[in-house]
């Protein structure tokens, strides 16, 4: 299942940080594109895939990833997730000064501190939720009783291993409900509900210019008719190319923050996540990454992937192409035996392809059985993302995919498409 790959310039040399899908998804794409590329696993799952495409390097066996660094000598870090700005040996890493696709300082808080971006919200006059930020259970409780609202609850503090996950309450009866339940050692961030016309956008931001790359869509509860709980990760998601921004969500809720990308040196990408409420936009978060379920498709869609990668990284001014003829991406999870109660957990199960696919297949928690055959070993078996000219097209040519598929108590969501789209549906 190796791929070969043509002679590249050893200054094109990619490491990305991260693991399953979106880790080999990125370095396929990128080393398709030029790339000499390698990965650092931060996690002790999902290795089978980026294994597929080069190097990698386990964070189990290497705690740092200055090993890797000295073999590899990558131009570019592309990390999936923020977790590498929370570890221990971040400070040395950023001495080094390796270009990465992410902002650092202050411009990382956009992510990572909810009221951080509550705040530049006031400050830019960008519509954003009635939002309190809680030092515990009490407090929080206290919010609840006097403004007797609706509230989705979060962690303060944002990362994979944050003590709360998103909690979406519909009523004040709910709210208060988990709030008994809930982990409030981080604080707890209450914000308001605003109903269930959710959509995202996703940009990159360098030398002080805002670049439109895709509108998206994440189909975030388990269960078909947007039912069950919202997943750690999720199901399924779209994306439209977009960079004239025809929704309006980068002009509205990503441009007036122009002068302060300026002002912290923010590069980078950056996705914002809005509520269509009474008419206009609302912040509910930004990311400071391409996406987990967007990144692919979105690399997928530009002719010249390395390129804008690397001019982003290196704060120079990106020129993104895209690809004729595509303009809609569907991305489908195939989830595993108990996802997503991931506290339920089965035996190893086969995975069969049953036919060679016809759009990109990427692995999730599978490992080489004795057999030399695929076996499940988590919750999260498979991508499959498929890009088109249509949307039909390219959800079309997904679900056909993702049929061929076999895995002993696995499922998938067949709905993706038929709402949450066009943006600001329900």
């Amino acid at each position: 299942m190796r791929h070969s790959s043509r002679t590249t310039d050893n200054s094109a040399s990619v490491m990305v940080f991260g693991v399953g899908p979106f880790t080999q998804s990125t370095m396929r794409i990128l080393r398709e594109a030029g790339a000499r590329v390698s990965a650092y696993l931060t996690r002790s799952y999902g290795h089978y895939g980026p294994s597929l495409e080069g190097p990698v390097y386990d964070a189990g066996i290497q705690a740092t990833p200055f090993r890797a660094l000295a073999a590899q000598q990558p131009g570019l870090i592309v990390p999936m997730s923020i977790e590498w700005a929370l570890a221990p040996w971040t400070a040395e890493f950023l001495q080094r000064g390796v270009p990465i696709l992410c902002p650092t300082g202050e411009g990382l808080l956009l992510e990572r501190e909810r009221d951080f971006a509550r705040g530049l919200c006031r400050r830019f006059s960008i519509p954003f939720p009635d939002a309190h930020c809680a030092r515990n259970r009490a407090e929080a409780l206290g919010i609840l009783a006097r403004n007797g609202r609706p509230y989705v609850i979060k962690n303060p503090l944002c990362s994979p291993f944050s003590p709360i996950h998103t909690i979406v309450c519909e009523t004040s009866e709910e709210t208060g409900s988990w709030l008994e339940r809930v982990d409030d050692r981080e604080g707890i961030f209450l914000q308001e509900f605003l109903g269930r016309a959710e959509v995202g956008h996703i940009a990159v931001v360098s030398a002080g210019e805002v670049h439109s790359l895709v509108t998206n869509q994440e189909y975030k509860r388990a269960f078909d008719g947007n039912l069950g709980i919202v997943a750690g990760a999720p199901l399924g998601g779209l994306v439209e190319r977009d960079p004239d921004d025809r929704y309006g969500l980068a002009r509205e809720l990503i441009h007036p923050l122009a002068p302060w990308f300026r002002a912290v040196n923010f590069h980078g990408p950056v996705q914002v996540t809005a509520m269509r409420h009474r008419r206009r936009w609302h912040v509910l978060e930004y990311n400071v990454r391409l996406g987990v379920t967007s990144s692919a498709m979105i690399l997928r869609l530009l002719a010249n992937p390395l390129d804008v990668l690397r001019s982003v990284a290196l704060n120079q001014s990106p020129s993104p192409r895209f690809r004729p003829g595509l303009r809609f991406g569907c991305s489908l999870t195939l989830a595993g035996y108990g996802y997503p109660y991931t506290s339920l957990e089965g035996p190893r199960v086969p995975v069969r392809l049953q036919a060679k696919p016809t759009c990109d297949v990427w692995w999730g928690e599978v490992a080489l059985g004795p057999d030399r055959n695929l076996w499940a070993t988590g919750h999260r078996v498979a991508d499959v993302v498929a890009l088109a000219g249509t949307l039909e097209g390219a959800i079309r040519r997904a679900y056909a995919n993702i049929r061929r598929l076999e895995c002993l108590g696995s499922y998938y969501r067949r709905d993706i498409g038929r709402s949450l789209w066009p943006p600001g549906s329900l």
